[in-house]
């Protein structure tokens, strides 16, 4: 997908620029709109981005220069930009101790709850690996922008995000996490229904070698779109339940899932998982549109390019749309319709194998 590529060129040669332009365009603005723009807070490698955050206003820029910062970041203004110079400027653990987000296990922490939501929190133009739990890990937030990150090597999520709305994830790369590169969900470590996001979008990003490339949990509303997806244990990953109301309207569509072929064990949530493609389980009308998935084979009940499964606690998939996909070389079989839901459509997709026949 030519469009794709484009896009990920630009966006690394926007983050490798990333300081000069901001510092150019500072430079050149008006001091009679300087406070309108909000202030300029540059951090060097060996000094403190937390006391930079902590002194930051609403709608001021955190700007990290390239080099290596010890220590986790917790970020609680709403309208704060944290940018880096490119994956040059890394963020890695410190004492462990230096603040709350560190001492959960977390890189960047961006914190409001449900009932007050942060809004408008912006991270960009940076890298953060080797924490023990998210690189990125937010909380209670509307309309965050998390792009251009490079987040490797964490524990558990690359980007993960809770009990938020209007988020924008886009142009990332994350890679080998211990879990999913970004993870979207209602509530992390409690059960409950699947709410509206309010148009959540995840594009253009690159997942590769995490144990799921894009996983969406009891939510509605929200769009996983034109990211290149290969390498991990399974692609896209929306799980829904018997909740209320139920997971689903969403669109998973353009992406590329090639080859996830790594083997992931089973855990107490979930069995064992490789060479799965796109798998929906326990959702209602879910749509699976113009993706390009090939090469996604093992033998978990997951395997497959595109897979209807029903969910953990035995709820079939509802009203599933899968239409317009191209799929070849997925095994056991490019379509794997192994549920119970009467109601899912298959029409106009371009592939070789379906379980069972005829849904090619």
């Amino acid at each position: 997908m030519p469009t794709r590529r484009v896009h990920h060129l630009a966006a690394a040669t926007a983050a490798a620029t990333a300081l000069t332009t901001t510092l150019a365009a500072l430079a050149a603005t008006p001091a009679a709109h300087a406070a309108d723009l909000g202030r300029l807070h540059l951090v060097q490698p060996g000094e403190s981005i937390q006391r930079a955050v902590d002194t930051a206003r609403p709608g001021d820029t955190v700007l990290l220069s390239p080099g290596t910062y010890r220590g986790s970041v917790r970020i609680t203004t709403p309208g704060l930009t944290l940018r880096g110079a490119g994956p040059d400027s890394v963020i890695t653990p410190g004492t462990g101790t230096e603040n709350a987000c560190a001492t959960a296990g977390h890189g960047i922490c961006v914190v409001g709850t449900e009932a007050a939501p942060l809004p408008d929190v912006t991270i960009e133009s940076l890298a953060v690996t080797g924490f023990r739990k998210n690189g990125v890990d937010a909380s209670g937030t509307a309309g965050l922008t998390v792009r251009h990150t490079y987040v490797h090597d964490n524990a558990q999520q690359g980007i993960s995000q809770e009990m938020s709305t209007r988020a924008v994830i886009r142009g990332n790369r994350a890679t080998d996490n211990g879990q999913s590169g970004v993870f979207l969900a209602n509530y992390a470590y409690r059960e409950g229904g699947a709410p509206a996001t309010g148009g959540t979008v995840v594009e253009g990003n690159e997942l590769t070698g995490n144990r799921v490339g894009v996983t969406v949990r009891r939510l509605r509303e929200l769009v996983v779109q034109d990211n290149d997806i290969s390498g991990n244990c399974s692609g896209v990953f929306v799980v829904g339940d018997e909740g209320v109301p139920r997971a689903g309207d969403l669109d998973v569509r353009g992406n590329r899932v090639v080859a996830n072929n790594k083997f992931c064990p089973a855990n107490p949530r979930l069995g064992a998982i490789q060479g799965a493609g796109i798998v929906l389980t326990g959702t209602e009308d879910t749509r699976v549109t113009r993706n390009e998935v090939r090469d996604n084979t093992g033998t978990s009940d997951f395997s497959g390019g595109i897979v209807l499964f029903k969910s953990v606690v035995g709820i079939a998939n509802a009203r599933a749309v899968i239409t317009d996909n191209r799929l070849s070389g997925n095994g056991p079989a490019d379509l794997a319709d192994r549920d119970t839901g009467a109601d899912n459509t298959f029409a106009r997709n371009t592939c070789e194998r379906s379980e069972p026949s005829g849904r090619c």
